[in-house]
């Protein structure tokens, strides 16, 4: 029972006051006696509070008032619980773009480093296989020193690949053009097995470094891909 319902209640029984008073005033024939009475118990009946009512009434009315406010704020608390909830799924789902547009991002970089290096490295590559000279460009010497061997076999070899071919050379030959196997017979700088093979280079393929170059460069490429494959496949097994 609501507030309202209290005061309604009183305005009743006001009501049936003042009916029952009207009535006795009639039978008495004192109409002037019984007006009086009725503005009294109207009165009266404006002024009930809830100590008018009886006990058993006023613990109901106050128990629907305490079960009122408590589904008022528990609705409010869904409400907040629900906004809460809410709000923390959008900051998730940021975060969460956040991290993988983040991830996309450094992906992309370093994709686009690795290509850059990459297309770096084949330029480099392609201008150094590009100032090799070949191995007529040189001019016939009588002899030629360990230096100047060298130096010939860094302007015909790619200088990505020179260390590697110069691996080999130096555990075949020390460097010495002249060099010859007295029990298979290898000769040379690449030590060629036979060393006649060299002639497909050049007639002058012992006495001529540059010729001797030029055909261990070309075994190397077309057997092993590189001097580099060469060396690798010279590690494991110390032949190539």
């Amino acid at each position: 029972m609501s507030r309202i319902s209290v005061r309604g209640f009183a305005v009743a029984s006001a009501t049936a006051v003042t009916t029952v008073g009207a009535v006795v005033g009639v039978a008495t024939g004192n109409a002037a006696q019984a007006t009086s009475d009725d503005n009294f118990e109207a009165t009266a009946a404006d002024s009930t509070l809830l100590a008018d009512i009886p006990a058993g009434a006023q613990a109901q009315v106050q128990v629907a008032s305490l079960a009122e406010q408590a589904d008022v704020q528990a609705a409010a608390a869904d409400a907040t619980a629900r906004k809460d909830a809410e709000e923390a799924a959008r900051l998730k789902a940021a975060e969460d773009a956040e991290a993988k547009k983040k991830a996309a991002d450094e992906k992309a970089e370093r994709e686009k480093k690795e290509r850059e290096e990459r297309e770096a490295r084949e330029k480099a590559e392609r201008a150094s296989r590009d100032a090799v000279r070949d191995a007529s460009s040189f001019a016939a010497q009588g002899s030629y020193s360990v230096s100047e061997v060298k130096a010939i076999a860094r302007q015909m070899v790619p200088a990505s690949q020179f260390q590697c071919f110069s691996n080999i050379v130096n555990h075949e030959s020390t460097w010495n053009y002249r060099a010859q196997n007295p029990s298979s017979g290898a000769y040379g700088l690449v030590q060629a097995l036979p060393g006649s093979k060299m002639a497909s280079a050049g007639a002058d393929w012992m006495t001529n470094p540059a010729t001797q170059i030029k055909w261990g460069l070309s075994y190397m490429n077309s057997r092993y891909g590189s001097p580099c494959g060469a060396w690798s496949f010279w590690q494991a097994n110390r032949w190539y």
